[in-house]
């Protein structure tokens, strides 16, 4: 089975104060129905407070990550047979959290 990333950046998420608990409680809602359907991996929010570093191979730690590397938002981590049942999951992800999901495929490793 693949692993696929549902994920979204935090601006495509355009909600009033009103609209946010009936969406978190919608899309934890699709996350507890991928934890029963055994698809479920791994899944949150990254925390934007705290800042990204990059860690080099000697240790070195370094406030400048590489350029253009920006990953803010949600994703959920689902381990599907098929990508079509992927979509199905990002589609129903996106009517839960009110925004488009883009959906990639980890590469297969027989390591990890």
């Amino acid at each position: 089975m693949t692993k696929y990333l549902i994920s979204f950046p935090s601006e495509a998420m355009v909600l009033t104060d009103e609209e946010f608990p009936t969406v978190v409680a919608e899309s934890h809602a699709v996350i507890e129905e991928a934890k029963a359907a055994g698809v479920y991996v791994f899944g949150g929010g990254i925390d934007e407070e705290v800042d990204p570093v990059l860690v080099s191979a000697d240790g070195q730690v370094n406030t400048e990550i590489y350029p253009g590397s920006e990953l803010r938002g949600g994703f959920a981590v689902l381990e599907l047979p098929t990508r079509d049942e992927a979509v199905e999951w990002a589609r129903k992800i996106a009517a839960a959290c009110r925004c488009s999901q883009e959906l990639r495929a980890f590469m297969y490793d027989p390591a990890s």
